[in-house]
């Protein structure tokens, strides 16, 4: 969440960015310093009342109490697979983001079960651009396990990865949906939409690369 904030929520050309958190209880941390500039307003959203929680949602899926297009900014990190019915969630983030507001979801592609109170789903790149389709959102930047070097070992992982979207609001108010009866699933250039960031995969065959290099080198250093 901190390279979205440094490449894309700081770059807001506005004296006042609203941010909404969806799903900010604090339990093992929260993203709130990450908003600490003066400009931002940052307002938490849960289901139970607690640390960092702002607003409080005993149904998740009914929002009538927060006005839509109020927020420049919504995120949410490490909770739409705790979510039964995500795709509503969607609706309702897109539907308080305001026109050219940016919304930005993380949630794992691995991980091992991890109830809270409930653990569903698993996101892939082509599930985050699935869910920007649903509400069309114009997608801005997507990827699993990508790191921008190959030094950020910490953006990687072999079980624990994660996903990340952003998207862009493109229109006013209520969320628009395609027309299922014409849709056609065409898929994304994800190269292009990683916007250079090196996969897992790709740092596993540069860095094999890289001692096959090395070892020929060693070899002819003994010959």
């Amino acid at each position: 969440m901190q390279w979205f904030v440094d490449n894309y929520a700081s770059k807001i050309n506005k004296r006042e960015v609203k941010v909404l958190d969806v799903g900010s209880y604090d339990v093992n941390g929260s993203y709130k310093h990450l908003f600490n500039e003066q400009k931002y307003t940052y307002t938490g959203l849960d289901m139970e009342d607690g640390p960092n929680v702002d607003i409080v949602l005993r149904n998740p899926y009914d929002w009538e109490a927060i006005d839509a297009d109020s927020f420049d900014v919504v995120i949410s990190g490490q909770a739409f697979e705790h979510i039964e019915f995500f795709w509503k969630i969607m609706e309702e983030m897109t539907r308080v983001l305001k026109k050219d507001g940016l919304l930005c979801i993380i949630a794992p592609n691995g991980f091992g079960e991890h109830r809270y109170p409930v653990d569903c789903y698993r996101f892939f790149t082509d599930g985050m651009l699935a869910l920007a389709r649903y509400v069309t959102l114009e997608p801005v930047h997507v990827h699993t396990n990508c790191a921008p070097n190959l030094n950020l070992a910490d953006w990687y992982s072999e079980s624990c990865a994660d996903s990340i979207l952003i998207a862009r609001k493109t229109y006013n108010g209520e969320p628009r949906h395609p027309d299922f009866k014409t849709y056609r699933c065409i898929p994304e250039d994800q190269e292009t939409l990683r916007d250079g960031l090196l996969t897992y995969s790709g740092k596993n065959n540069i860095q094999r690369f890289l001692r096959k290099i090395q070892e020929k080198m060693a070899l002819a250093c003994l010959l």
